[in-house]
């Protein structure tokens, strides 16, 4: 797999350094900002369908059976194009994250993540500056390009640069950003909905979370498993130093890096075969059950049509709004505690 042994070996890393130093901080940091892009975009598309300025000018049908319906609104959202319109990012980061191992493996973790942060920073600015429905699902699938790159190389990214005794606190990190980004798209709806082009800096403004990781994955370097992977032995050890601190001696877990890589190359067996062998079956099954169940209790879609579904039992628009930002206020307060 695309992980390394510096991310999954946990047994051969633990008796190495496991300071928390002020580069592992803020490297860690800057690598978790990319579960922003991915929370702003749960938090405002479910707004932003929902602001009459929008559905003008791209979904009219949907206001006029919602003048005359008798039933609850929510019947209304039966629009196959505002289904592509939402879904599209989803299917496109299905798509990307199926290929985006094998890249995180060939290019380097930090490299996968400013190919995420680019492509999300297009596709914000496109459903920005939209005209037509097209330009909409063009840059709907553009931000899931970007979700699927940053969504598989930052978790990984995170577990080999912190220490092992650390990886999980660490890669909390991203879920706090996802959440950060919920709440602050939440935020952006209410403040915008009232104004004609509240729609357009509602969308835009994912190009900001965007340009924050991708000018942070400029200045990071890559992970040490990574580099040692891809045979820059020298820019490994520069960064291993680096993240465990100079006055470390970083040669034995150096060594062990080098000596897990060899390993995995010299058994040349294909990773996602190896990973149903009989002494990995219990991870391979809590990697998939985990996920799995928490995407089926339907989440997810709570909190991105939180703003349709509170104006379906009966809130008024701001109130919907309101409701959608004590939701995300509420989720992002549980991952702190």
């Amino acid at each position: 797999m695309a992980v390394g042994a510096f991310a999954v070996d946990g047994g051969n890393t633990s008796g190495f350094a496991g300071r928390i130093t002020l580069a592992v901080v803020i490297t860690c940091v800057v690598a978790a900002t990319s579960g922003l892009i991915f929370g702003y975009d749960i938090g405002i598309s479910g707004g932003v369908t929902t602001m009459v300025p929008f559905l003008q000018k791209f979904f009219p049908s949907i206001l006029r059976k919602a003048a005359g319906a008798k039933t609850n609104m929510y019947c209304m959202y039966d629009s196959q194009v505002l289904t592509s319109f939402t879904s599209s990012l989803y299917i496109a980061g299905l798509a990307s994250s199926l290929v985006a191992s094998r890249l995180t493996a060939a290019l380097g973790r930090r490299n996968v993540m400013l190919l995420g942060g680019c492509t999300f920073l297009a596709g914000a600015a496109i459903n920005g500056g939209a005209a037509d429905v097209a330009m909409l699902i063009i840059g709907r699938i553009l931000l899931g390009f970007g979700v699927g790159f940053t969504n598989q190389a930052t978790p990984v990214y995170l577990s080999e640069m912190a220490p092992p005794k650390w990886r999980g606190a660490f890669n909390t990190g991203f879920q706090f950003f996802i959440g950060i980004g919920v709440v602050a798209a939440n935020c952006i709806n209410y403040a915008t909905a009232k104004h004609t082009w509240g729609w357009r800096l509602s969308l835009g403004l994912a190009t900001v979370p965007a340009f924050v990781m991708t000018l942070g994955a400029l200045l990071i370097s890559d992970t040490p498993s990574s580099l040692v992977e891809r045979g820059r032995l020298d820019q490994a050890k520069r960064a291993l130093a680096k993240v465990r601190g100079l006055d470390t001696d970083i040669e034995p877990e150096l060594a062990e890096l080098i000596r897990n890589s060899e390993l995995a190359k010299a058994a040349n067996e294909e990773p996602f075969v190896t990973i149903f062998e009989r002494q990995y079956r219990p991870h391979l099954v809590m990697a998939i059950a985990i996920p799995f169940f928490q995407q089926v209790t339907g989440i997810n879609i709570i909190a991105f049509y939180a703003p349709v579904l509170f104006q379906s039992v009966g809130f008024g628009s701001d109130s919907a709004l309101i409701a959608s930002i004590i939701l995300g206020l509420v989720n992002l307060g549980s991952i702190v505690c």
